[in-house]
Parts: C-alpha cells; structure tokens; sequence
C-alpha cells in the first residue's frame, strides 16, 4: 500500500515537471516564432511581454538580422512608446531601455504610466547608410503589436526633410518641425555618395556643367606700397669739426640744388687755423703743401674747396660748403647762426631722377615673386597712367607685425612726377604653365575640404574631395581629386551642395 503511495507521487512530481518543461518550451517557441520583418537591410523581430501589455512595466524583446539571416550584433536600437496628447493632456512617453543580451539580441524594459493607446516606435542603425524605423501600433486593450509602417524593401533608404535633415522617417509623410513633404533617400545614393538629379530639377535651380580643362594659367598679385626715396641717391651732408653756420643758402626743405652749388659758409677757430697752416706750406712749396692739402681733406674739405682757399691766399673766417650732387633738400637742422657739432646731419639731398616703389607681399605670396619680373605701377591719386617697370630687389626678411617682405621697384622719373610718399598699386603676374583648372564657383568650400561636384552621367552627381591651388578669381588650380575632361557642375553649385548634404551623407564631407 505504502509502495503504491510513493509511485503515484513520482508519477505526479514527472508530470508536474513535464508540464513545467511544456510550458516552458512553449514560452520559447513563441518568443522564437515572432514573425520578422523585412526592413531595408535588416530583418526585425519584436515582442513584448505580456503580449497584451499593461500599466506599469512590460518587457520588450527585438531581434535584428541582415538579410542572410546572420544576427547583427552591436546595432543601435531604440524603442519609445508615447501616447498622443489628448486635450490639455500632453503626449506621454515610455522609453525602454535596451541592452543587447546575445548576439543580434536586444532586451529592455518600458513603463506605461496608464492604459491606452500607446504607439511603439523601434529604431534600428548600424551606420548613416544602414538606419530603419518600424511604427507598430500597441493598446492595453489588445494582445501583441500591429504594423504600421516599415522601410520598402526597395531602394529607398529613408525619408527626410530638406529642411531640417535629422528628421528620419521610414514611411513618406511630413516633416514634423516644419510640415515641409519628406523625401526619399535612396540606398545608392548614400552608399555611393551621388544623388540623382533629373533634367527638370537642374534647369529649376540652375545646374550648369562644364569640363575640367588644362591650360596656361597666372597668378595676378596686387599689391599696395607707396613710392619711396632711393637710398642710394641720398647724400648726408655733415662736418668733421664743431663750428658754426654763416650764410645759409639751402634755406628750406624740398629746395632743388645742383652740383657745385653753395649750401651754406661755416666758421671754425679749428679750420681757420689749418688754413693757416695750409696757405703757409703753400708759401714753402714741395712735400709740404701736399701734406697739408692732405690734412685739409682729412678734415672734410673737397678738392674744390681747398683750391677756393689756395686763389684766396689768405685764411677766411667762413668757408664755403659745396652740393656734393644734384638733388633737393629733403631734411635741414640748421638756420643761420646755428653752432654744431662734428658729426651732425645739418642737411639731407635726395636725387629724384630715380626713385622707388615700395609694396608688401604676404608670406603665402613670396614664392611666386622673383627679381626680374614685369611689373605695372599705377598711382591712383596722381595720374592714370601705369609704368611698366620691373622687380629688383625682394627683401629677404619678414616684417614681424605684418608677415610681409617689402618688394622694391626702381622708376625712372626725370619729369619728376613721381612724389616719395604717394601711395602706389603694384600689380604683378606670375606665369605658371599649364595647370589643370576649374571655375571658381565649380569650388564649395566645407570647412577644410573643398568639394567639386562631378557628373557621373544618367542624371547622376556625385561629390569629391579635391586639392586646389592658386585662383586668379576666375579659375582655380586642382592638384588632385579630378582629371583632364571630367565634367563638373559649374553653376548652381550650393543648391547641389544642399541636396547632397540631404541624401548622402552629410558626415562624410
């Protein structure tokens, strides 16, 4: 009797087992049988538990595989439930938060704070290229979920709004931040990074194309100095004895003087008394009077002075002082009566006959100007004539303020038109040889990238990166990223750019 007692317990404990394992599989078997959906590049399962989910927490299971039916592991998935605002009611939401548990296996949890409709929203990414969203629709008053909307299985990607490219949406509609209508974005366009753009469009926004051409190509500088003194016309005029001035005849600046003319007289006790010593070797004769005419010279009397003084045959307090050269008083430091010192600039000559125009050139400019080159002068205050000249000297320093070198060009002015001080455009070109060349506006600059739009045919555009040179404000040089014959968008570039920027990628370029 008590043998049949423990049998029938072991056969209650196996069967209480096997119904807890049937249960079990078949809790699994329904987690496991959840229809996928084809979703662009994936294919998505989801569930929730319980199925007729309720206030409070549920669970939510999303299984992601790609179109081999491999499991997609580190994906980015998102899931949010709201409820739409009813009234004085806003919208409600309920994120889950997911983890993924196993490979292409994500898990999370979502709280909904009442009964209700409560649409599901789930987020699937692995890239800009590879984004889907599916909608289902979720109520506590029914078990499981409803599809709403889900990406074609065709070509198309997603759709966005060209307004505000961050709105993604798997099904067409309205964008939800301006109502503007979505568009569509292809999966060979963001694979690719081409869009296509058809003939009525381009004539819409204006898209013109052209061919990248190779041709001879220079480089205009313009640059902006002023005319300025040659300095190796200047003449100092100073003495090598203190003393003072009598008769001044270079009385003002900007006074023309010609060689040989009288600049003014000097008074010195120290020259009188070598004119003593000079008139009496002079009485001696032989070795003694070249001595002295020697000394004379030391001191800083011209030849022509010292014969003055010879055809005098006496010493003169004041002594005459003679223009070295031809040239205008540009500086004085003297009037009549001054005492100075040796050393002193008591007046400054400046030969205008030739002078110089002076200009700065930039750092980045510097390798493109080269002693010798033709140049054109114009003076914009003075006359409208430009002066064909060329560059004779380039300094070989920088400015430190200004990070420029100062150019020279040596012009001719007999007539006398040219003023030191008046400002001067320089205007240079460099000559650089046949360069592969694009128009300016061909050129989209994106931060540090320069973008050219090329046409790949069949209404197809697509964007490439491109290394450029120098622009003459018309053409630019491309070092790299395009050949000989490409054809490339050459007008309406920024609405291109816009579109682009919208369909494939803008975090690629």
């Amino acid at each position: 009797m008590i043998k049949n007692r423990y049998i029938a317990g072991a056969l209650l404990l196996f069967g209480i087992a096997a119904l807890s394992w049937w249960a079990l599989q078949g809790e699994h078997s329904t987690k496991n049988s959840a229809e996928f959906i084809e979703a662009g590049p994936f294919r998505i399962a989801v569930f929730i538990d319980p199925q007729k989910p309720h206030a409070g927490n549920n669970s939510i299971r999303i299984e992601v595989r790609d179109t081999d039916d491999e499991p997609v592991e580190n994906a980015q998935v998102r899931a949010v439930a709201e409820m739409p605002a009813m009234g004085s009611m806003p919208a409600m939401r309920a994120p889950a938060e997911i983890a993924e548990t196993a490979p292409g296996v994500y898990e999370g949890e979502f709280e909904l704070s009442m009964e209700g409709a409560w649409p599901l929203a789930v987020d699937v990414a692995t890239g800009a290229d590879k984004h889907v969203d599916l909608v289902f629709d979720m109520t506590t008053s029914r078990a499981g979920l409803r599809l709403k909307s889900a990406p074609e299985a065709g070509d198309t990607a997603y759709y966005t709004c060209s307004m505000h490219p961050s709105v993604e949406s798997a099904a067409p509609g309205t964008c939800p931040i301006c109502g503007m209508d979505l568009q569509p974005v292809s999966r060979e366009e963001l694979e690719s990074g081409s869009i296509a753009v058809d003939t009525n469009r381009r004539q819409t926004i204006g898209v013109k194309t052209g061919l990248v051409e190779r041709k001879p190509f220079a480089v205009p500088l313009r640059l902006q100095g002023k005319i300025a003194y040659d300095e190796t016309r200047l003449a100092d005029i100073s003495l090598r004895f203190d003393g003072w001035i009598g008769e001044l005849d270079a009385d003002f600046e900007g006074k023309p003087v010609a060689r040989g003319d009288l600049l003014f007289t000097v008074y010195s006790p120290e020259l009188l008394s070598l004119q003593e010593e000079y008139l009496q070797a002079v009485k001696r004769g032989g070795a003694t009077e070249g001595a002295a005419r020697q000394r004379l010279k030391h001191w800083g009397l011209s030849g022509r002075q010292i014969d003055w003084l010879r055809q005098q045959k006496k010493a003169r307090d004041y002594v005459p002082i003679f223009a070295p050269q031809s040239g205008t008083v540009i500086e004085k430091n003297i009037v009549d009566g001054s005492a100075f010192k040796k050393g002193d600039t008591l007046l400054r000559l400046a030969d205008l006959s030739t002078v110089w125009a002076e200009a700065n050139a930039y750092e980045q400019d510097l390798a493109l100007i080269e002693v010798g080159m033709p140049v054109e002068i114009a003076l914009p205050n003075r006359d409208r004539g430009d002066r064909s000249a060329q560059v004779m000297q380039v300094n070989p320093y920088l400015e430190g303020s200004t990070r420029s070198a100062l150019v020279r060009i040596s012009l001719n002015n007999e007539e006398g038109k040219l003023q030191p001080g008046s400002f001067d455009d320089v205007t240079l070109r460099a000559e650089l040889g046949e360069l592969l060349l694009v128009p300016a506006d061909a050129v989209l600059i994106s931060g540090r990238k320069r973008i050219v739009f090329l046409d790949l045919g069949n209404g197809r555009l697509k964007p490439v990166e491109v290394r450029t040179g120098y622009s003459d404000g018309n053409n630019i040089v491309i070092r790299s990223g395009l050949d000989e014959g490409d054809r490339i968008v050459t007008s309406g570039v920024f609405l291109i750019a816009a579109e682009s920027r919208l369909k494939s990628g803008v975090n690629q370029w």
